[in-house]
């Protein structure tokens, strides 16, 4: 094997993305060794550049899912600008796109026009709601998907005015999860076919899926899992309790024997164990609220830390409630080496490694391009003089 091969080296994904599900499933595919040219309106590009300006001028999203890839403005209105789309889709081997719904058909970047003129070329589209049905033509951002797929029913407070979203964007990243995962897929089957084939992903079918669980404790009519803030909404004692020096710990039971440990080692009240309000999962979890005094009470007397030490002892599963300061300086993440420095526009910044370490190779963890910056270079690539790449500037092609 050559030295740091990469999975996906020699791979070129084209992509007409913007805000993250396209964007956080191509930055991926980057990280795997893909070339990824992202396609971005000449003058203001992908709009989650102007998300905000947390990250030394630059928006934390477009940080978090565009590193290692390519800027390349245009505007894809001018008939020049499809010329330039057409030459790199012609030694393509993925097309991205999460444009608005029909947006793509109507550019002639359906699967069936593209596959017709690229049949190796994979096309990877991703909407709200997918293709056909009486969604298909609706706007979906993340928390109306969150909201559609039933997800706001089970988060947040007991009362319908306490339901709260997912604080990250919980049904773009399912989507951009299952594209990249897609992708994948639709590699290894053209390597056995080698055509290219069309994938279809639904935020609204991703975040559905990840839902199992509700879905199937609500079937056939049975009622729903309550709101239960950030308890458990079915296993009891699971969730955030609070100590005696104003700390929180959040703890979780999962079996009978934990239970018992818990009560012994914990609680220090043995007999707790076989108390017939507490003695299976769904009793504690029917009178949680008399439990939840039982361990309050308890915990009242010690600080966080002791609550900590008492857990491990009992092999009882814990965690600290981190704010995100917590997580930068997490000291497992330290320990694993988890974070590297990735360039900017605004200078090098810390970037934490992709979760799935392989030991055959190193991710790709390449610069977050400026708006525009590959433009000239890939234009020479393709063959384009300087002087025509200065009119196609001039005339806002560019």
């Amino acid at each position: 094997m050559t030295a740091n091969q990469r999975p996906l080296d020699g791979i070129t994904v084209v992509s007409l993305e913007h805000a993250i599900a396209a964007p956080f499933c191509t930055r991926q595919l980057a990280d795997l060794g893909a070339r990824v040219i992202k396609i971005e309106r000449p003058g203001s590009g992908d709009f989650a550049r102007g998300y905000d300006e947390r990250v030394r001028g630059l928006a934390s999203h477009f940080v978090w899912t565009n590193r290692s890839k390519e800027s390349l403005t245009l505007d894809l209105k001018q008939d020049a600008a499809g010329a330039i789309l057409d030459s790199l889709l012609a030694d393509a081997d993925v097309l991205v796109q999460n444009l608005a719904p029909g947006a793509a058909a109507r550019m002639g970047l359906s699967f069936e026009t593209l596959h017709a003129r690229f049949p190796r070329l994979i096309i990877c589209d991703i909407s709200g709601y997918g293709e056909g049905g009486p969604y298909a033509q609706k706007k979906a951002y993340d928390l109306l998907i969150q909201s559609e797929g039933g997800f706001l029913s089970v988060t947040g407070g007991p009362a319908d005015d306490q339901m709260a979203k997912a604080g990250c964007s919980i049904a773009d990243i399912a989507a951009g999860m299952y594209a990249y995962s897609g992708i994948l897929s639709a590699l290894l089957l053209r390597g056995k076919t080698g055509e290219g084939s069309h994938i279809d992903v639904s935020m609204l079918e991703s975040l559905v899926e990840w839902m199992g669980y509700p879905m199937y404790y609500a079937f056939d009519g049975a009622p729903p899992p309550p709101r239960a803030g950030a308890a458990h909404s079915t296993i009891y004692p699971y969730g955030p309790f609070p100590t005696g020096d104003g700390g929180t710990v959040m703890l979780g039971l999962q079996n009978e024997r934990e239970w018992a440990a818990f009560c012994d080692k914990v609680l220090l009240t043995p007999a707790l164990a076989t108390d017939e309000r507490f003695c299976a999962n769904f009793k504690r979890s029917a009178n949680r609220e008399a439990l939840r005094r039982i361990i309050v009470d308890s915990f009242a007397r010690l600080d966080a830390e002791a609550v900590i030490q008492r857990l491990e002892h009992a092999q009882i599963a814990s965690a600290r409630v981190n704010d995100m300061h917590g997580v930068w300086d997490h000291p497992q993440l330290k320990a694993r080496d988890s974070w590297r420095e990735v360039a900017s526009p605004a200078g090098p910044l810390p970037a934490l490694l992709p979760p799935a370490r392989n030991t055959a190779f190193s991710p790709r963890m390449d610069a977050v391009p400026a708006l525009g910056q590959h433009s000239q270079g890939i234009l020479d690539q393709l063959g384009y003089s300087g002087e025509t790449i200065d009119d196609l500037r001039a005339r806002g092609v560019i």
